[in-house]
């Protein structure tokens, strides 16, 4: 038996860790993004002070060294359930021991990045758009994440990448439309982004500029007025972000999202379906709502991807329909997303939608509604939809598509 040596008296003892209550820190500090993603909670000491945690939790953080890097904001901890370990945000945040039952399905780079990969910092899988990792630092370390093996590395994008990256997009003008994403691209300073996005904005055939982002989510705070100053300078721009359940859609959290908007930037938010998070149509259709009220367009509700360690999140692709089937008619068609599975190995997007269709000939289409009557519609005679004009108004235009060109998109 090992006996441990006891504290003498007069003997400091351990040291005590500040709190990163809400409660216990002082407006100043707390409001403040780089306060908060100094203070990130890492391990279960840290977690330990702001809930109580479970074996399974407990047991996950133990193992999380070879499992995937753990970062939470004392805000975004600040939303936890202390007591209850099926909390949503405790269940994206904090790991698990199923993490560690990796499946031979499951994939270190699920969407096939890392194929597409013409330049440093580029993935470009689609013909007309890229996307290009500036940053490999998240405000969370989400347990679904779908690009671990990338972020929280120690080998972030260096100078000479994104110089190179941007050459890249620079000499291909089918590039369209680029998205800035990482990691999280508003972790960058102000100035830094501001740099990236004008040189971005000068490249005459880039038409449209993204940004994806968690940050409204975990860490409202950083979208301050200079933030939202600086970007309305590059419109169009666009943000998405990542709302997975309502209880993240805090006053802080919309009102992050609305300063944006107030900029004149569109926000669009992509959720992903996570089993035991927000597999219900009542947690979806709440997080859908919300969003609407707060100016945030649901766009993507995702399919969870193959990635390593996630199978206990992923549901299944049927439960996934029917749970399509209670939004869609059933609220406004402005909160009702894109339901899609993006393609193992770098296929795309693919929607999921349930069929409404049941029949289709050239003289009728009879499909079922939403609640179910099933209804005849007729067809048009004339089957011709030939737009004559085409030929005149885009003469002069490039091509607009990849058919007849190479499998490869560069």
């Amino acid at each position: 038996m090992v006996h441990l040596p006891l504290i003498q008296p007069g003997h400091p003892g351990p040291p005590v860790l500040p709190s990163v209550r809400r409660g216990d820190v002082p407006d100043a500090q707390w409001l403040d993004w780089r306060w908060q993603l100094g203070h990130m909670l890492t391990c279960a000491d840290e977690l330990a002070r702001v809930i109580e945690l479970g074996p399974e939790e407990r047991a996950g953080l133990a193992a999380s060294a070879r499992l995937f890097r753990i970062g939470i904001t004392p805000y975004y901890a600040s939303l936890m359930d202390p007591g209850n370990a099926s909390c949503p945000i405790r269940l994206q945040a904090i790991p698990r021991t199923a993490e560690a039952d990796i499946r031979d399905e499951e994939l270190r780079d699920p969407l096939g990045e890392d194929t597409h990969n013409p330049a440093p910092s580029v993935v470009h899988k689609y013909p007309d758009r890229v996307l290009f990792l500036v940053v490999d630092r998240c405000g969370i370390y989400c347990r679904h994440c779908n690009r671990r093996r990338l972020v929280g590395g120690d080998e972030p994008p260096t100078t000479e990448d994104l110089e190179a990256g941007l050459a890249y997009i620079a000499r291909t003008p089918r590039i369209r439309d680029v998205l800035l994403s990482g990691g999280d691209p508003l972790l960058l300073s102000t100035r830094r982004l501001g740099y990236l996005l004008g040189r971005l904005r000068a490249i005459r055939h880039v038409e449209t500029i993204r940004i994806g982002t968690r940050l409204p989510v975990v860490c409202p705070m950083r979208i301050d007025a200079e933030l939202a100053s600086a970007l309305r300078a590059h419109h169009p721009l666009f943000i998405n972000t990542h709302f997975n359940h309502d209880k993240e859609l805090t006053p802080e959290a919309r009102a992050a999202c609305e300063r944006l908007v107030d900029a004149g930037i569109p926000v669009g938010n992509q959720t992903v379906l996570l089993r035991g998070v927000n597999s219900s149509v009542r947690s979806l259709r709440a997080l859908m709502r919300g969003l609407v009220r707060s100016r945030v367009r649901p766009y993507y509700l995702f399919q969870g991807d193959t990635v390593i360690g996630t199978d206990h999140l992923r549901t299944p692709v049927e439960t996934a329909m029917e749970l399509y089937r209670g939004l869609r008619g059933w609220m406004s068609g402005m909160c009702v997303p894109h339901l899609v599975l993006d393609a193992p190995g770098g296929g795309g997007k693919v929607p999921i939608v349930p069929s409404y269709l049941e029949h289709l000939d050239p003289e009728r289409v009879i499909v079922r509604t939403y609640r179910g009557a099933r209804i005849e519609y007729p067809q048009p005679r004339e089957r011709d939809c030939t737009v004559p004009y085409d030929d005149v108004y885009f003469a002069d235009a490039p091509p607009d598509d990849d058919r007849e060109g190479s499998a490869e998109v560069w």
